[in-house]
């Protein structure tokens, strides 16, 4: 909800993709959610709200904008921001304050639309307190996926903004800078939304939903990286100083790598 990017992308050819992807499946009962109680709303200073889930118990990932004022550009105070697990018709698994945030060092919030803002768009929100209930349990999280892979998505939005939805099904599209371009199914509020993986069987998160798009006057999603840049994230937390650099043997995507013929190219925000 807080921040989007229209954007237009040439010869990516999302039909193929599309026509297989599932339909969003609103989450209403206990059941339909059992597995997803790790995916939470969370409540933005009082006045909006992003998507974020659990990777481990006292830890949420979620995209880095959800930390801004989309007004001011002022960063939010991280105590203001609560984790709301498994929220559905007016209850949760468990409610979280948030005690700190970290966002990816290289990430900008300043106004301007770039591949580099939706790659670095990611953000780990450590809570006031773990959440040990076991019925909440944390995701696992995986490189991200190839072109082509199926993927799935559980999120908030605007107009379910009371239970979540899952789509179990949809596509990587293509890659782009680093950037996942998919034809999963998001809307305002689905920022910072898991992006999962289920080889094996297991839901793994492989990206965090940055922005919603346009491919030939198809809606299509943007998803941030994430592997490597996960251990960068977690070492500030933890205080380790790294200078803005990756601990030894993590990788970092540059610009110009990775480029797709896609052709990305941001035009309005």
């Amino acid at each position: 909800m807080r921040q989007w990017i229209l954007a237009v992308l040439a010869a990516v050819l999302p039909a193929a993709a599309m026509a297989q992807d599932s339909r969003l499946q609103r989450m209403d009962t206990i059941d339909a959610g059992r597995k997803w109680e790790a995916v939470g709303r969370l409540d933005v200073n009082g006045e909006g709200f992003c998507t974020g889930a659990l990777i481990a118990p006292d830890l949420v990932l979620t995209a880095a904008h959800c930390l801004y004022d989309s007004q001011t550009k002022a960063r939010i105070d991280p105590g203001t921001i609560e984790f709301l697990a498994g929220w559905r018709n007016g209850r949760a698994s468990a409610y979280r304050s948030v005690r700190q945030a970290v966002e990816h060092p290289s990430y900008i919030y300043d106004g301007a639309l770039s591949t580099d803002r939706v790659r670095n768009d990611i953000a780990l929100l450590q809570l006031q307190r773990p959440i040990r209930n076991t019925t909440v349990t944390p995701f696992e999280t995986d490189e991200r996926p190839r072109k082509g892979a199926s993927i799935g998505v559980v999120s908030y939005a605007h107009d379910r903004s009371e239970a979540p939805s899952l789509q179990e099904v949809c596509a990587v599209m293509a890659r782009q800078q680093g950037v996942l371009v998919m034809s999963c199914d998001v809307d305002f509020g689905s920022s910072g939304a898991p992006v999962f993986s289920f080889e094996g069987g297991i839901p793994r998160i492989v990206s965090v939903i940055s922005a919603k798009a346009e491919v030939s006057g198809e809606r299509v999603s943007l998803g941030s990286a994430l592997a490597e840049e996960l251990t960068l994230l977690q070492a500030q937390l933890t205080g380790v100083n790294t200078g803005g650099r990756l601990p030894p043997g993590v990788g970092r995507v540059k610009v110009g790598e990775g480029r797709s013929s896609s052709g990305a190219k941001f035009i309005s925000q």
